[in-house]
């Protein structure tokens, strides 16, 4: 028997629970650091404190293994500026990726990144991840320095960039966790976070949480909590028999760790920043088509008839040889690479792509669908370190993609991938396994908003820290999460050492019990938890899409309010795993109603968030270029101003270094 359909049509029935169900049992675990979500972030956190010498507790709703975004490996490092052969200081790829972004992203995120992102991949290679191509196979390439034998992608010339064999990455540092002896809770979901007296706002002293397995309660108690979860990847759409396999991100996540901060009174910024849904699954399976990007940066496009689609410098220049692919052009500093979470990129940091207008040259004929992605005109070493060790070592492309091509016979020296048949603006991105064009207009994707941190990584509650891609504000790529979480890892550690021990208040426990464990006595006649997440993501397309009022948002918050208050309150569970996904659901309502409120809090619209209000339709007027940090405090929205230059002003230093001097703890 290999299918449920297999085993009913067998036995006649479904198979009973395989676990011990426990409702009625509460653990409780006790730590000094508590890390929430056992992601890259979350594990490297944890890693961290423990070296610094306090007691970890990990909850992670999956398996910490292999899960996250970043589970199944990665093929290149970005922001490895201290690294030897680097020609790029954390200084100046900071400042390329601020201006970049307009300056709606975090400085200091990215300044702790490129700072420590080198020393966080030396600790990687000493757990077993390797990073240097040490037998050679790739001598004597353009992408390799002979003395360290590290390889780099992008920008040959100032060499920040790593290509890596990252495919054991994950379990390396799970492993790492074991041996410091995390104390490692999968299959966890959290549910809320602990306050001092139970009041919202004061100091986080730990979590609460469902096994979604056993169904039993815990009750995590901390002295510092450092949440690195994923973002709302349900919050727009949720088909998972048609997006599970076809988005680089993990489709199961819902936002967890931004929705207990934003109930618990935390501040956020930049959470009306919203993209289109090229990343939410409605492309193909990430690298299994042709295209031209990241991983398959360099590659040549040709059309039906074999001609090639030009290659252009950031400046639009035309390029003439294979080689200056991997160069800056003539305006350019250096080329800052893809997947930083950057929607624009300033001319002099741009990365070298296809023609611009690809998408007119195809309307007027010039070329002629479909488009194939020709490796056989790379150079030799080219073409191996693309198809044999990158797609080998990125995420979801190792046994999808690399095995399955090959042992179908694929040999990219003499075979083509085709591209997508798309819209002809669908190829004004070379990303075309990701089919952007194909997904609907108002199915859009969190992007580059989440909690508010200062220089320690600590976010405006007390006790808790922030680490990882989706909860920070302003982080960008897998490197980032392994180097933010190290470092939030440490301060956490820093923090509890000068901290008494936590207390969790009986009110506020008792109460999220109840809450918690309500779905499994309610009427079987009730809805189930696919309903009510096909019900918000109706609701986010409708009242939260890429075009806003002030009419339309009211209207979306009053739905999601009426939907927690009504089906979701009669909403069932027959088993802890139904329990679980129930919990999400209001996880992703809280996410939500996050995403309305800051949206409503801008009142202008702006190309760089690619946030736009009919209601305000000028588009990025100076008075509105800054933050607007949003909480909730007793039923209330809270909304400041911010400059968008914070981390440099008052208290913090003017300096960059002197910054991270001053909170690093090393």
């Amino acid at each position: 028997m290999t299918t449920w359909h297999d085993y009913v049509q067998t036995n006649s029935h479904l198979p009973e629970w395989p676990y011990p169900i426990h409702y009625s049992k509460v653990r409780e675990v006790v730590s000094d650091v508590l890390v929430i979500g056992g992601g890259l972030a979350g594990c490297r956190a944890a890693i961290s404190a423990a070296q610094n010498g306090a007691t970890v507790a990990l909850a992670e709703r999956g398996n910490a293994k292999r899960s996250g975004a970043g589970g199944s490996g990665v093929d290149h490092w970005h922001g490895a500026c201290t690294n030897p052969c680097s020609q790029v200081t954390p200084e100046d790829y900071t400042r390329a990726v601020f201006e970049s972004a307009h300056g709606y992203t975090s400085g200091l995120v990215r300044y702790i990144s490129t700072r420590e992102g080198w020393d966080t991949l030396l600790e990687a290679e000493r757990l077993g991840v390797q990073i240097r191509d040490e037998g050679d196979e790739f001598k004597g390439a353009d992408f390799r320095d002979e003395a360290t034998k590290l390889m780099f992608a992008y920008d040959y010339k100032n060499r920040h960039i790593l290509r890596v064999w990252g495919f054991n990455i994950k379990p390396a540092i799970y492993q790492e966790m074991q041996r410091l002896k995390v104390d490692i809770h999968n299959r966890v979901v959290i549910t809320s976070l602990l306050t001092e007296d139970g009041i919202q706002g004061n100091r986080v002293i730990g979590a609460t949480g469902v096994n979604t397995r056993t169904g039993e309660f815990y009750i995590f108690r901390a002295k510092a909590t450092v949440i690195s979860t994923g973002s709302a990847g349900r919050l727009w759409s949720f088909l998972p028999e048609l997006t599970a396999s076809s988005s680089m991100g993990d489709m199961n996540n819902c936002g967890v760790g931004l929705a207990i901060g934003w109930e618990a009174g935390a501040e956020f910024a930049c959470m009306e920043q919203t993209m289109p849904g090229r990343l939410s699954g409605f492309g193909y399976a990430p690298y299994s088509m042709a295209n031209a990007h990241n991983t398959y940066h360099g590659t040549p496009i040709v059309d039906a008839n074999g001609k090639e689609v030009p290659w252009t410098d950031g400046s639009g220049n035309e390029l003439n040889s294979v080689a200056e692919r991997f160069l800056p052009g003539r305006k350019q500093k250096f080329i800052l690479g893809d997947g930083i979470g950057l929607a624009f990129y300033n001319e002099e940091y741009r990365n070298n792509s296809l023609a611009p207008d690809l998408p007119e040259r195809i309307r007027k004929g010039e070329f002629t669908l479909p488009l194939y992605a020709d490796m056989s005109l790379l150079p030799e070493a080219e073409r191996r370190v693309i198809f044999n060790m990158m797609l080998t070592n990125e995420g979801k492309t190792r046994i999808p993609i690399f095995d399955t091509f090959t042992k179908a016979g694929f040999d990219p020296e003499d075979d083509m991938l085709q591209a997508p048949v798309m819209l002809p603006q669908g190829y004004a991105h070379p990303n075309f396994w990701g089919a952007g064009v194909n997904a609907p207009a108002n199915i859009r994707a969190q992007s580059g908003g989440g909690f508010l941190v200062d220089w320690n990584l600590s976010t405006s509650l007390a006790g808790l820290y922030a680490a990882g891609g989706a909860p920070l504000f302003g982080g960008g790529c897998h490197g980032e999460s392994h180097t933010t979480g190290r470092y939030a890892g440490r301060r956490a550690a820093a923090y509890a050492r000068g901290t008494g021990e936590t207390r969790a208040d009986r009110d506020q426990v008792e109460r999220e019990q109840a809450r918690v464990l309500a779905p499994l006595s309610q009427d079987r006649g009730g809805i189930g938890w696919k309903e009510i997440n096909y019900a918000i993501a109706r609701i986010m397309q409708d009242y939260c899409g890429a075009y806003k009022n002030e009419l339309t948002l009211n209207a979306g918050l009053r739905l999601l309010k009426e939907l927690r208050e009504t089906e979701l309150q009669t909403a069932y569970a027959s088993n802890p795993h139904e329990l679980g996904r129930l919990l999400e659901c209001n996880s992703l309502i809280s996410v939500g109603e996050l995403i309305m409120h800051a949206s409503l809090s801008r009142k202008a619209s702006s190309k760089h968030l690619d946030f736009y209000r009919l209601d305000f339709p000028e588009v990025d007027p100076p008075e509105w270029e800054k933050l607007l940090p949003v909480r909730q405090l007793g039923g209330q929205v809270k909304v400041r101003e911010l400059s968008l230059n914070y981390h440099l002003e008052a208290p913090f230093n003017g300096d960059y270094e002197q910054n991270y001097l001053q909170h690093c703890g090393q």
